[in-house]
């Protein structure tokens, strides 16, 4: 592995920007000032950012390169390398694909979820970023369970989100708002008739679900991988799963379960798409608003890897906050909340995850390289090579 010198570049070290040359040799971000090797490749950062980094906690884009269409599939190891390429040229250096394990048949299901983790067990050595999985579990799916007991138990880095779906879709059926009908069913490649029925035997196993929940969470503990609680509805919901272990809410649906969560001092999730957007599709809370006023603490490129970056930037352009703190939602918190201690930072002995991109403060600011472990995996702009 060729060691890499980015010289002249605006480092940010801790919460502040520093003019400095960093470099990073065996993947691993060397202490400033160590003598630069002779066989060093060189890249001018000159009046750019050099930060660290993008850790995105929760991103399913991934689905639309398997499946862009209903009923149109593509193979898995063609959809990943795709949604690495994707990955790395967004500067996201590590990536938790949210993988739902439901009981919908097709691109969810139990079948479609095994199948991408042992494909990409077998494959992500060869990707430029680090590929990890947040199994988004449907606490309606028992027929998950012993999957999810078996990756537990593997090397493929995870996390656990719990997530209830079932119900919200309950109450919209129950009150006849059949408006997402024809998407459910076409997702699971049913008829809306056959969707409908099979729906009915899911919900007649509600009573169950509690027990499910707790054999899940006594094993994830027991495995010591992060857990998430997804889409909270009410502040029980995420009371009950605090004390299950799960001290990560990802996505609540209301103010008040934020400010519990923090209170408690939980980290919260939020959507970039929600910042870039300017609000919620969902009419979930304004992620902008959640950020500035400290109720939330990470940002997540949920359906759309584009904007980790763009949601960085627009806090800074909106001066809604400052750069360090901007930039802390997408990389050090994030790191932090799934305990990846050696990245989110750039600091002598961490991953050599590098994002070089143009000043956040202006117009139209892009991403011209990005470093994951010290190896370039994404370089728009040839010019940055000495």
């Amino acid at each position: 592995m060729r060691p890499i010198l980015i010289r002249n570049g605006r480092v940010l070290i801790a919460d502040t920007l520093e003019d400095a040359d960093l470099l990073v040799q065996d993947g691993i971000i060397q202490p400033f000032g160590t003598a630069v090797p002779a066989d060093a490749l060189q890249l001018d950062a000159r009046d750019r950012l050099v930060l660290p980094g993008i850790v995105d906690v929760h991103g399913d884009a991934f689905e639309r390169q398997i499946m862009p269409r209903p009923k149109v599939s593509f193979d898995l190891p063609l959809a990943l390398a795709e949604t690495d390429r994707q990955l790395a040229a967004n500067g996201i250096t590590t990536a938790y694909h949210g993988l739902t394990l439901s009981w919908e048949p097709s691109l969810r299901s139990i079948e479609a979820g095994s199948a991408f983790l042992e494909t990409l067990d077998r494959v992500r050595k060869d990707f430029s970023v680090d590929h990890r999985v947040q199994i988004r579990w449907e606490t309606f799916a028992f027929e998950a369970i012993d999957l999810i007991s078996d990756w537990l138990k593997r090397p493929l880095d995870l996390a656990i989100a719990f997530n209830d779906h079932t119900s919200s879709t309950h109450r919209k059926i129950e009150a006849g708002n059949h408006s997402k009908l024809s998407d459910w069913a076409s997702r699971a490649g049913l008829s809306n008739e056959d969707y409908l029925a099979l729906f009915g035997q899911v919900w007649d196993r509600r009573a169950a679900v509690g027990d499910a929940i707790d054999r899940v969470a006594t094993m994830t503990r027991a495995s010591g991988v992060p857990m998430l609680s997804h889409d909270d509805l009410t502040l029980s919901d995420r009371t009950a799963f605090r004390s299950l272990g799960s001290h990560i809410a990802e996505f609540p649906l209301a103010e008040e379960i934020a400010a519990n969560a923090r209170a408690h001092g939980e980290h919260c999730v939020f959507g970039a798409p929600n910042v870039v957007r300017g609000g919620s599709h969902t009419n979930a809370p304004t992620a902008a608003d959640m950020i500035t006023r400290d109720l939330g603490t990470i940002l997540a490129s949920d359906y759309y890897y584009p904007a980790m970056f763009s949601a960085a930037q627009r806090l800074i352009r909106d001066h809604l906050m400052p750069l360090e703190k901007a930039w802390a939602q997408v990389s050090t918190n994030p790191a932090q909340a799934m305990r990846l201690s050696d990245r989110g930072r750039i600091e002598p002995g961490l991953r050599g995850d590098i994002v070089i991109a143009q000043d956040l403060a202006q117009d139209n600011a892009r991403i011209e390289a990005t470093l994951s472990k010290g190896t370039i995996a994404f370089l728009a702009n040839g010019a940055l090579l000495c």
